[in-house]
């Protein structure tokens, strides 16, 4: 019993929101007033004394716009009724923004079903038969389903290409970090291949320097032996010139 009421107080709620969508698209087909006919008046002649009167040209006619005709038939009075409240939302179908409703007028006993779009009603058909009503319905909704089949394509279209160009703005993304870290590491390379290089050329010219050093100390330990082999040979001949030239001491 609870579940029933709940279902009837949300079919009683949803009504109501249609109906009130109904009475908007009522309002905005009001027909408007007939513009008012634009006149003109003749300008004022005047005339100078002794001169020959001037003729006016003849002033361009003026086209009345035609009357609109008042709005009649169901469309009309479907839209009069759903204004003033006079009749009750039994079935009502949504497709897109394509919708048919079925409305009764209860003091009446009157059917009204009716074809829209969004708050412009396309057709409405009036019965006082039932089944009739029912029917016409049925092939409303039916229309609805067709109608709306290209709104909702489109809106999935839609969908599909803001997915598409998120993807794609961030594959993009994903493409220029990809592309930057490359970069970065072809520069990273190339600047340690340029400092292996500079260290290259300054070991091999620190080897080269380190074997002329190295040949200088052996020229400089080589001239430092014979200095010391001539500085011996010096020592050693002039020993024996020290002893011969010494005196002998009487003994005591």
């Amino acid at each position: 019993m609870e579940l029933r009421s709940l279902h009837l107080a949300v079919r009683t709620a949803l009504a109501g929101l249609t109906l009130v969508g109904l009475t908007a698209c009522a309002a905005t087909q009001q027909p408007s007033a007939p513009e008012s006919a634009v006149t003109q008046s003749d300008a004022p002649k005047t005339a100078e004394a002794g001169a020959q009167p001037v003729t006016p040209p003849p002033a361009p006619a003026v086209i009345q716009p035609e009357p609109r005709p008042a709005a009649s038939g169901p469309v009309a009075e479907v839209q009069q009724l759903i204004q003033s409240r006079q009749v009750n939302e039994l079935r009502t179908t949504y497709n897109g923004s394509y919708g048919a409703s079925m409305l009764f007028k209860p003091d009446e006993l009157v059917y009204y079903v009716a074809l829209f779009r969004q708050k412009e009603f396309l057709r409405v058909s009036k019965t006082r038969v039932a089944a009739e009503a029912e029917q016409t319905y049925r092939r409303y909704a039916a229309q609805t389903s067709e109608l709306a089949e290209v709104d909702i394509r489109r809106i999935t279209l839609q969908a599909e290409q803001a997915r598409t160009d998120k993807l794609l703005s961030e594959r993009t993304s994903q493409l220029e970090g990809l592309q930057a870290d490359v970069d970065r590491q072809r520069q990273q390379a190339a600047q340690i291949a340029a400092n292996q290089k500079q260290a290259r050329e300054e070991a091999a010219q620190l080897s080269a320097q380190q074997k002329d050093a190295a040949a200088e100390l052996r020229r400089l330990q080589a001239r430092i032996r014979e200095l010391e082999r001539q500085q011996a040979n010096v020592g050693a001949q002039a020993e024996p010139r020290a002893k011969s030239g010494a005196k002998k001491l009487p003994p005591k």
